[in-house]
């Protein structure tokens, strides 16, 4: 754990509050070196899937030209969101350092509580109700991947 890379993403997150967006920063690292550092501009930009930790996979990605960042850590000013989190089990980042914790994050307004919880429900018991319909032919799709002889699995 590299403290300088940590108050970086700190440090990002304030200045974010000065440029009117949300106060969190996030910075990836590879072998020692800064590859991405971006915050949080969900309302800078309109879009409720810009946090600082996607943004930054976003920006090392298009940087090392891939969409797997194994052999990278995530320096976060607060703990990842569900939404964040997942994100950074599907970029395959290495490790998760952060600041705040998701109970100081909620103290200044930002409870995702909710949707850890929301997860533990049956998808028609959520707050936004969720069916499932036309499985097979959903599921067609699957078996069309899964003959697929040029699928870059990820």
């Amino acid at each position: 754990m590299n403290e300088e890379f940590l108050s970086k993403a700190v440090s990002l997150a304030r200045k974010s509050i000065e440029n009117g967006g949300g106060p969190f920063g996030a910075v990836i690292v590879k072998d020692g070196k800064i590859i991405a550092e971006t915050s949080n501009s969900v309302t800078l930009d309109n879009d409720p899937t810009a946090h600082a930790e996607v943004n930054c996979i976003r920006q090392a990605c298009k940087k090392l030209g891939t969409f797997m960042l194994d052999g990278c850590d995530i320096y976060c000013s607060s703990e990842p969101c569900p939404m964040c989190l997942s994100a950074i089990y599907w970029a395959h980042i290495k490790t998760i350092y952060f600041a705040a914790n998701r109970k100081d994050a909620a103290w200044g307004g930002f409870d995702d509580d909710f949707i850890y919880k929301e997860l533990d429900l049956d998808p028609k018991d959520r707050k936004i109700p969720s069916f499932n319909a036309l499985r097979e032919q959903g599921r067609e799709v699957f078996s069309v991947w899964n003959n697929y002889d040029n699928k870059i699995r990820y």
